[in-house]
């Protein structure tokens, strides 16, 4: 049975209550509620343009409409950064097929990685891009879009730490220096499977990093979140706003305070495809989690501890978080997602994923 904090729907935050005094602290109230007790929020009137918005939704049908062969000339098997193309039914969660074909995009950045040093440096760098003159326009028109949601991302992160009690600053230190910083963002579209196929979109997962942003692109249902009972909960989509959820990382740091909530999505019923364009905001790649200690009040401890246990779930967790850098999380991550690029590009740690080697298709968190 659910708790009596569970949630049977996801809360709807509006950003604007930010720019009174008078209103600010009901939004800080709202997050704070969100992060201890659901994991999931939707957040209107926030500060990327509605028109950048409208124009990456409009490139969106053009983009899967790409010839095949080029969208396998910016293959991810291309990059050691992660970054391309994957075709339908490339990538597995929980041994079943997540049916979707999506790009790998991220905000811009050149990778620093130098001989000697670690390996998972090279994570981040440059994105593959298509070809201009195939959709013209669409690489100015996306990072555009990622350079704003970039900098929400950071002002919402400013927000989640006064609303756990450390202040706006609380959480600088698992960032570094923005060109040091990259963020990651797909492109999906979940088609109709064929009859027989299942309706696994994506199957039942946490994400790894602080905080995701999520633009649910057409007006499919399909998105659900895991309660404290173990329900499953629609997310349908709300036109002008995100859905933000909070990842594995976030959790870890703040001893369970902000809550990584198990979701999934469901392959759409009807004529037409799904698209999303999940936004991952990443923390500093050389970050120990273990080693950063955070004090919060014992009043907002408090509300941890009185929020009720979470359900045994599908998803799978992360465990890396109490031995490893960020960074070798999130490498150890994509090899496990992409085992045919970590093959090609990390044969090393490829091999102490899989000694025995892997056929088949990636598993993916």
């Amino acid at each position: 049975m659910p708790t009596s904090k569970d949630f049977s729907s996801i809360p709807l935050l509006d950003y604007s209550l930010l720019a009174s005094p008078d209103t600010r602290q009901q939004f800080i109230d709202q997050l704070r509620h969100a992060l201890i007790n659901v994991g999931f929020l939707y957040l209107s009137n926030h500060t990327v343009s509605n028109d950048i918005v409208s124009s990456v939704i409009d490139y969106i049908p053009q983009l899967f409409s790409l010839p095949q062969e080029a969208k396998e000339k910016i293959r991810m098997a291309n990059s050691e950064h992660f970054l391309g193309y994957s075709k339908l039914g490339a990538e597995l969660t929980k041994g079943a097929v997540d049916y979707r074909e999506q790009f790998d995009f991220a905000t811009r950045h050149t990778s620093r990685w130098k001989e000697g040093d670690p390996d998972y440096y090279r994570l981040w760098g440059q994105p593959q891009w298509p070809d201009e003159d195939l959709i013209p326009g669409f690489h100015k028109s996306f990072e555009t879009y990622l350079d704003q949601v970039q900098d929400l991302s950071y002002k919402f992160s400013s927000l989640i730490s006064e609303a756990l009690g450390l202040g706006p600053n609380g959480l600088n230190k698992f960032y570094d220096e923005g060109p040091l910083m990259q963020h990651r963002a797909k492109i999906v579209k979940y088609p109709i499977p064929p009859a027989g196929n299942g309706d696994q979109g994506v199957g039942p997962h946490y994400d790894a990093g602080f905080s995701t942003f999520l633009l649910q692109a057409s007006d499919h249902r399909g998105l659900q979140v895991q309660n404290l009972a173990g329900e499953w909960i629609d997310a349908p989509p709300i036109p002008g706003t995100f859905v933000i959820n909070f990842g594995k990382a976030l959790e870890f740091v703040t001893e369970g305070l902000a809550r990584a909530t198990s979701h999934r999505v469901l392959s759409p019923k009807g004529d037409s495809p799904r698209y999303s364009v999940p936004f991952f905001q990443n923390i500093s790649l050389t970050i120990r989690l273990t080693e950063e200690v955070l004090e919060f009040p014992p009043e907002i401890l408090k509300l941890r501890d009185s929020r009720g246990t979470v359900a045994s779930t599908d998803s799978v967790n992360f465990s890396e978080f109490n031995k490893e850098p960020s960074g070798r999380v999130n490498l150890i991550g994509r090899i496990k997602s992409h085992p045919d690029v970590g093959e090609i590009h990390y044969p090393k740690l490829f091999k102490e994923i899989f000694p025995s080697g892997f056929s088949g298709k990636g598993s993916a968190y």
